[in-house]
């Protein structure tokens, strides 16, 4: 069997992550693997770069023609597409082609289509999609509400790097810090995470730092400004290596509005850094209340602070937590199993 991996870019997300991952890690004797993908900062992480094909950023006709070249060219038989705009560009590619290859989804995000018209996105999927991979049994059950075939959907839990993201057993240092890893955009809501430091401001040893970066970046920083927190909330932008960011803070805040399944949160469960998140999409698979981390089911500011105050002032309850959580990443999402899993899914196409 020939396969391509396609995804749109290699900037650093969760979707591109993932996609690095397969083609770090994949391997099967009766498998030859191929990868598609537009430029970015992961591009140094793909290992075998001879099977490696990329993708234009900006131009679509240039990316059809040289999947119509791939697909031609390799003999493909699979797509394993990484978002819905590259689910689309395998239904032009077919009918350009005229080759039969099946296609597979795996869905990372909330796409704008379903928002707008989830009859025609359940069409596409179930009309042309022969394999749906959700990352999250809450994302599964969403899809069959929205009219896609059960019997096509498989959930694959994501996998951490335990290498990686390794246990940190240091203490932490005279200053609380508290963190959000986010790109820097509406829907994660750093707007919350200001108001958290602004409602501790009284507290000088609970410090707050934002990594990532994106479209909201000068309005995050404005509101810093225009709150007087620039001595309390630190904007240090994007991080290359995420695992250091991670390790060196006490608590990672999660106040998105909608979420489907954040990597980061299982990178700090896996790494030892305590997690407060909202209660959205399939968070909860990760995150057990009160046992592997903290679940808040609105946008309170007082919430988010209160539990901040428990966890700073209460060592066992912190630790408790941190043991449970490493020892669920260790025993529920392990990278063999998302490699394996995600093969099975390969498999049964054939």
């Amino acid at each position: 069997m020939n396969i391509l991996v396609i995804t749109d870019k290699l900037d650093f997300g969760g979707a591109e992550m993932y996609f690095c991952k397969l083609e770090n890690l994949m391997h099967d004797s009766n498998i030859t693997f191929h990868f598609a993908a537009g430029h970015g900062q992961l591009y140094e992480r793909i290992k075998n770069k001879h099977r490696f094909h990329e993708l234009s950023r900006t131009s679509h006709t240039q990316n059809m023609k040289k999947l119509v070249k791939i697909v031609s060219d390799e003999k493909i038989d699979l797509v394993h597409a990484n978002s819905l705009r590259m689910v689309l560009y395998c239904i032009c590619v077919r009918k350009i082609s005229g080759i039969k290859f099946k296609i597979m989804y795996t869905k990372h995000n909330v796409t704008i289509l379903e928002n707008r018209s989830r009859r025609v996105f359940a069409y596409l999927i179930n009309r042309y999609v022969e394999r749906v991979i959700t990352v999250s049994d809450f994302e599964k059950n969403n899809l069959i509400k929205a009219g896609i075939k059960a019997n096509k959907i498989k959930t694959v839990y994501n996998g951490v790097d335990l290498n990686q993201f390794g246990f940190n057993q240091e203490e932490k240092g005279d200053f609380f810090k508290v963190g959000i890893l986010a790109r820097l955009s509406e829907e994660k809501n750093h707007e919350l995470f200001i108001r958290i430091a602004d409602q501790l401001r009284d507290k000088p040893q609970i410090i707050f730092y934002i990594a990532g970066d994106g479209p909201r970046k000068q309005k995050i920083k404005t509101m810093i400004e225009t709150c007087n927190l620039s001595h309390k909330v630190k904007l240090i932008g994007s991080v290359n290596r995420p695992e250091e960011f991670i390790k060196n803070i006490d608590i990672l805040l999660l106040t998105s509005y909608r979420e489907v399944f954040p990597m980061v949160i299982l990178e700090a469960m896996a790494v030892g850094t305590n997690v407060i998140s909202i209660d959205r999409g399939g968070i909860r698979e990760a995150i057990i209340d009160k046992e592997t981390g903290f679940l808040i089911s609105s946008h309170s500011a007082e919430e988010f602070c209160r539990i901040i105050l428990e966890m700073e002032s209460d060592e066992s309850l912190k630790y408790k937590l941190i043991e449970n959580a490493r020892r669920k990443v260790e025993d529920e999402f392990s990278l063999d199993s998302m490699v394996e899993n995600t093969l099975g899914e390969y498999r049964k196409c054939y």
